[in-house]
């Protein structure tokens, strides 16, 4: 029964809790909260979080608590969770945009002005280690030994710290630019789809035989090469 409790106990605790304690005394206490909600530490949160301070610092202001920051990630990974709880911009909110670009770039926008500052992480940032490369591809194929997952993992770790210690210069790109920021979320009225009887907002409703589908009945509708979910 106390075996069992204490691993009840282990699933409860925060992500940030589970680090080591040398780990978490470097971890400012935002980026901890960053941790909590990603789950895990990694170069890729601290990479997010890196962009999300440097721009906040060059526009002066500090975490949104509506909309009066507007964000564009273009990046589906790690940083973009950090972005979200650093800045406040969320999907939610309706002040973030994704950008499927595959780059790590977060660009934060004060709404007020329109001044943004766009945070390029530059390529070739942290110097290559192969061994921690070696390990990261027999890792993600299913074939390191446990020994080597834990070499990962502190090799990870490792990473991510040092890019959070690394000059701004060597970090990452930045720069002033000029964005006019979407207009702010509305509560739009909402239509039922003909076909599968879901709610669809309306300005994103489409037509099918004349009635009105939500975008996944009206793809159903092609000529059989789309993705038919």
């Amino acid at each position: 029964m106390s075996e069992r409790h204490d691993a009840e106990e282990r699933r409860d605790e925060t992500a940030s809790a589970r680090l080591d304690p040398a780990v978490l005394q470097r971890l400012p206490p935002d980026f901890q909260k960053a941790v909590d909600f990603h789950g895990h530490l990694c170069p890729g949160l601290t990479i997010g979080y890196r962009a999300s301070k440097i721009a906040m610092e060059r526009l002066r202001v500090a975490r949104g608590t509506d909309e009066e920051l507007f964000g564009l990630v273009e990046t589906d990974a790690c940083g973009s969770d950090a972005f979200q709880v650093i800045t406040g911009c969320t999907i939610g909110r309706g002040n973030l945009v994704f950008k499927d670009y595959g780059k790590q770039v977060f660009t934060l926008v004060r709404r007020a002005d329109g001044r943004g500052i766009r945070v390029a992480m530059k390529y070739g940032a942290l110097p290559p280690n192969p061994a921690y490369a070696e390990l990261r591809q027999r890792v993600m194929a299913g074939l390191a030994t446990p020994e080597e997952r834990e070499e990962f993992r502190r090799l990870h770790l490792e990473q991510a710290l040092q890019l959070l210690d690394l000059p701004e210069e060597q970090f990452a790109t930045v720069r002033q630019v000029e964005v006019e920021p979407p207009p702010k979320a509305r509560i739009l009225p909402s239509v039922q789809c003909a076909f599968c009887g879901e709610a669809v907002m309306e300005p994103r409703a489409r037509l099918r035989d004349g009635k009105p589908t939500c975008i996944p009945c009206a793809v159903k509708h092609g000529r059989g090469w789309e993705i038919n979910v």
